[in-house]
């Protein structure tokens, strides 16, 4: 194999390899973004990204087959036209290697690209989570604050019952002392201390004072 078709195929394996890396770098990069992204669709962009690349290679190898039976036939002439095809030889795998250089820089912004896509995901997850986190703790604030008003009408209505039940009782205390009064009321204080006297109670005090020593001394 002559220099030229080795300068050659050196740089046209040298390119390819960055063109294979940089296929990889976009494919994965888009997948990493679509996955980390639930709301969008996960697209397929492996076979786009392999047809372009495919077409590539195919320009690349047909220059690369073209050079070399250039140089293959060049190798029989004089030295000066020998020189020439090496120099021609040095130019292509200039021209390679910089376009190695191309594709290597494309795949390293691609890279970039996708870790850039990949934190700003996780930032969003992050703040979804946090607001998610926000919400959850002003639910939890207003049950508690609702609990805690049913507990604080369940005690007032509580204590609004007992307060009608003494009310009712007393009421009932009241009626109960009345009709025990009836059977003494109008009777004359002579009568009263008769009545008094069979029970063995004092008859002193006024007429309403010895009624209520009766009514007590017939609750016992």
């Amino acid at each position: 194999m002559t220099n030229v078709t080795r300068q050659y195929s050196a740089g046209a394996s040298h390119a390819r390899n960055a063109v294979d890396k940089t296929a990889d770098v976009w494919t994965e990069g888009a997948r990493t973004v679509t996955g980390r992204l639930p709301g969008l669709p996960q697209l397929d962009l492996v076979p786009a990204v392999e047809r372009y690349f495919d077409l590539v290679q195919r320009t690349v190898d047909i220059n690369r087959r073209l050079a070399v039976r250039w140089a293959e036939a060049a190798a029989t002439l004089s030295g000066v036209v020998r020189e020439k095809a090496g120099s021609a030889g040095d130019v292509m795998r200039e021209k390679a290697e910089a376009a190695g250089n191309v594709a290597r820089e494309q795949a390293a912004k691609a890279e970039q690209a996708a870790r850039e896509q990949a934190a700003k995901a996780d930032q969003a997850e992050k703040e979804l989570a946090r607001r998610a986190r926000q919400a959850e703790k002003e639910q939890a604030e207003k049950a508690g604050r609702a609990a805690r008003e049913q507990a604080a009408k369940a005690d007032q209505a509580e204590q609004e019952l007992a307060r009608q039940a003494r009310q009712a009782e007393r009421e009932h205390a009241r009626q109960a002392h009345q009709r025990a009064r009836q059977p003494f009321e109008g009777l004359s204080k002579a009568q009263l201390s008769d009545l008094l006297a069979k029970r063995d109670l004092p008859k002193t005090g006024n007429i309403d004072e010895l009624i209520e020593r009766l009514v007590e001394a017939d609750s016992k």
